[in-house]
């Protein structure tokens, strides 16, 4: 017998003298570390989330999966409200993801057009910043030039920010309901590494049934998943 047989062996051998109770207790720590690990993870560093509507279109994409980085954004204690404000600060036409100042609402995805201390005005369908009108390459249906809103002429309060859907024909957004506290930031996507072409509603919060069956869709026709859009940023 070799020495690294011997080695084996000798580990087989203390292996089998710990008692079972002992050996399942080993195992179930083991799994409580790693989802401890996994929640620290989800509560301050990285989270991974779909897109479940047209807001963000052409930016973002209904079925698209995202992994966004809350360093240095936004922290948390794992399966609690309570989280605390870090120290970076979203810049102008930046992406974020955040919880709304809605009642019962779930987190949105849009894009940072306004922030402390700007003011921001909605001209006939285009906005100015500070006097000066604001290039958006990334708009994918504008506004209606006609149109008024309930925050079309404002300035951005300190500790807030006024955010929008690329796609501002459908998009609900600061125009609507006002401004985002900096504590309701949560992170910025780093990039997509999912994308399934499916209905608005399989993307729905708790809409598992649909959800699975997008899934599976996708397994047995793989020309749903959208391949040139996997690890591209938004």
């Amino acid at each position: 017998m070799s020495a690294k047989e011997k080695k084996a062996k000798k580990a087989a051998d203390v292996q089998e003298k710990v008692p079972l109770k002992k050996r399942v207790w080993r195992e179930i720590m083991g799994w409580v570390w790693v989802i401890v690990a996994f929640l620290l993870i989800q509560s301050s560093l990285v989270q991974a989330r779909v897109i479940p509507s047209g807001s963000m279109e052409q930016t973002l994409l209904i079925g698209d999966h995202l992994l966004v980085s809350r360093f240095g954004y936004d922290a948390g204690v794992p399966l609690t409200d309570w989280h605390v404000s870090l120290w970076k600060d979203p810049q102008r036409q930046q992406v974020v993801v955040f919880r709304p100042p809605l009642p019962g609402a779930n987190d949105y995805i849009k894009r940072v057009i306004g922030v402390p201390g700007d003011k921001l005005e909605i001209r006939r369908g285009a906005v100015w910043i500070n006097g000066h009108a604001l290039e958006e390459p990334y708009v994918s249906m504008p506004m209606n030039r006609n149109e008024t809103y309930p925050y079309q002429s404002v300035t951005v309060p300190p500790g807030h920010y006024f955010v929008m859907g690329d796609n501002r024909g459908n998009s609900y957004d600061s125009r609507y309901w006002g401004f985002v506290p900096r504590e309701n930031i949560i992170g910025t996507p780093m990039f997509i590494y999912m994308s399934v072409d499916a209905t608005e509603e399989a993307w729905q919060p708790g809409h598992l049934q649909e959800r699975f069956l997008a899934y599976a869709n996708a397994l047995v026709r793989p020309r749903l998943v959208r391949w040139k859009r996997l690890f591209t940023s938004p």
